[in-house]
């Protein structure tokens, strides 16, 4: 790790700050846990930037989202999702060439002992919230005080004891103190976390004006490179560069943030959206129908070339999309029943019909990495799991077996084979589940139901397929489609059977991450830990990675991790590709080599305003 540590006589000179202390001093432009960062302290841009990135023009998305608020902080009302990544910024920022690191954004410098006991944040004196007052230490005191009291249960339950002091130390210099238990590779990291402005909550007289856990029809104050421009709550928004931004000529900034604004429109379905796009309402779209993308882009402004439709390489972990079960129902803690279900999805014939053979299938929460669990457990995997099989908290088949895949169906019929359909049934008879005159299974008066919650048409011709081949098993299986306000509402009241998830995990799972979506811990209350996860097992395995001292150990935990979340099988893998599906007005630019972890349409690209007049003197609708 390239840092540059304080001598003696430093940290003689920081005496005040860190009291009667002989310990090493550690202070550097950015922190990882193994290895080193990508960039140094004198790096002058970030390598997949085009530093001479023209700015102005315009980029434009669509989003199904009926938003009626900008909070993203509260489980209360419907966010527009896009403001998180133009308005707020953090203390520690990442980038998409480097998975592990943390690079002081909001700071100059940070300060850390050897054991990482504290952390002290050296704040830059440049910055300032988009009204123009400077950030202090006092706005990340406040932010960590508010954010505890008032943020999500699932964030606040896993990291609510981290901290056991936050102090200000100056205008521009904090120190976060950290409690002996909190997860080592963790601390630093959380502390450098998002910041609010304490004058956009709390009024100089101590009135509240407003909280972090309400909805809010006006995003909160931030740093960042765009402030609120034009709303139709609901319909549309448009966020407009911050002309007095603090960070235009940060090094990380270089060649970013090129347009003048970013413009977003709400369609009812993805079919009027596309409709939409080829109208020239919106002007980029990142296509997500594997049939939009094969039959629906021969409309004229793709033949005239004013239209461009391109693959573009996506480095970045395949996506775990799925289906998850909703564990509170008791028919779903049986892993018979959810083993039956699993079984009926037919995702062969669904991509040779369906999806023409755009997809692959997702095996793991760390697809295409070596955190993936693979074949028989590693003689270090089963260091891990051993302890576990011998406390009763897992079955030894664990070892003896390769690492679960999906279960697969021939790709000739959706229907699956006789033999699919009889181990589906077996495993339900085994389950008490009896088949009824009507062809429908009951246990204990109860008819087994699936309910797959849904809000887009798209998922009709995958979901309805699918619908039928469970009712072949006797499940009296249907496809519930609500709009997105009843969708996210009913998702929080755990009111269905089956939804869509994507618990993709990172390159580097810490226990704060990983709790947040797979612990005990978060099971009551999480946006996360949707499908109510609680089992021992898992949580010690989440557990093991506080004390990991190398990338090697933090591989071998995920791994058995890994391993254990598919054996569990709360998850029905559905499809993933491993290329970004674009298609953009031909107004825009990008570097020639993308980064492998981004794409970064928003953040990278810009406007080319010759070849804008260009298609309008060729009488484009945009």
């Amino acid at each position: 790790m390239k840092l540059w540590i304080t001598t003696a006589a430093v940290a003689l000179a920081a005496h005040a700050a860190y009291g009667e202390s002989h310990e090493t001093v550690i202070e550097t432009h950015a922190y990882v846990n193994f290895g080193e960062p990508v960039y140094g302290p004198d790096a002058e841009r970030l390598a997949y930037v085009n530093p001479d990135a023209p700015k102005g023009g315009e980029i434009s998305f669509w989003s199904q989202s009926t938003f009626d608020s900008f909070n993203g902080y509260t489980r209360k009302g419907v966010e527009e999702t896009n403001v998180r990544s133009v308005i707020p910024e953090s203390i520690l920022a990442s980038t998409a060439d480097d998975p592990y690191a943390a690079y002081c954004y909001l700071c100059t410098t940070m300060e850390y002992p050897e054991d990482r006991a504290w952390v002290i944040f050296n704040l830059r004196e440049d910055v300032t919230w988009s009204d123009g007052v400077p950030l202090t230490a006092e706005d990340v005191a406040f932010s960590h005080e508010m954010t505890l009291e008032q943020g999500l249960p699932e964030f606040v339950s896993v990291v609510e004891n981290f901290v056991s002091e936050v102090e200000v130390l100056g205008p521009h210099r904090v120190k976060f103190t950290f409690n002996e238990d909190a997860p080592l590779r963790d601390r630093v990291g959380f502390a450098g976390g998002s910041v609010f402005a304490k004058h956009d909550f709390v009024a100089e007289d101590g009135t509240e004006l407003r909280r972090l856990d309400e909805t809010q029809d006006t995003p909160f104050l931030g740093t960042g490179p765009y402030v609120l421009g034009e709303v139709d709550m609901g319909r549309s928004v448009t966020y407009v560069r911050d002309e007095d931004w603090w960070g235009a000529d940060h090094w990380m900034n270089v060649g970013r943030w090129n347009f003048d604004s970013v413009r977003v429109e709400v369609f009812a379905d993805a079919a009027a959206a596309l409709e939409g796009f080829k109208g020239g309402v919106y002007t980029f779209r990142n296509e997500n129908s594997s049939k939009e993308w094969a039959t629906s882009y021969d409309f004229p402004a793709v033949e005239r070339g004013w239209v461009e439709k391109v693959e573009l390489p996506n480095g970045a972990i395949g996506q775990a999309q799925g289906f998850v079960f909703n564990l509170r129902d008791e028919k779903w803690r049986d892993a018979r029943v959810r083993d039956a279900v699993a079984m009926m999805l037919n995702f062969e014939w669904a991509n040779e019909t369906l999806f023409y053979g755009i997809y692959q299938r997702p095996e793991s929460f760390w697809q295409n990495t070596d955190l993936q669990a693979a074949g028989l457990p590693s003689a270090e995997e089963a260091a891990l799991l051993q302890p576990l099989i011998d406390e009763g908290l897992l079955d030894a088949s664990i070892l003896e077996e390769e690492a679960r895949a999906p279960f697969a169906n021939d790709a000739a019929q959706n229907a699956p084979g006789r033999r699919m359909l009889r181990a589906a049934s077996r495993l339900l008879d085994e389950a008490g589940w009896e088949t009824g005159d009507d062809g429908l299974r009951r246990k204990d008066g109860q008819t087994l139901e699936a309910v797959f919650l849904q809000t887009s048409p798209a998922f009709d011709r995958i979901v309805n397929p699918y619908v039928e081949n469970l009712r072949r098993i006797g499940v009296d299986a249907r496809l519930e489609r609500v709009d997105v306000s009843q969708y996210i509402e009913r998702r929080r009241a755990g009111d269905w059977d089956l939804v869509n998830h994507s618990p993709t995990q990172g390159y580097e799972p810490t226990v704060t991450g990983l709790k947040q979506w797979f612990h005990s811990d978060t099971a009551e209350d999480s946006s996360r830990n949707l499908m109510a996860l609680t089992d021992p097992a898992i949580d010690r395995l989440v557990e093991t990675f506080a004390d990991a001292e190398s990338l090697e150990e933090v591989t071998v935990r995920a791994n058995a991790l890994d391993r254990v979340l598919r054996a569990y099988g709360f998850w029905i893998p559905q499809w993933y590709k491993d290329v970004h599906t674009v298609a953009y007005w031909d107004i825009f630019d990008h570097p020639e080599d993308l980064p492998p972890l981004a794409l970064g349409a928003l953040d990278f690209w810009w406007y080319d305003a010759e070849a804008h007049e260009r298609l309008r003197s060729e009488g484009a609708p945009i």
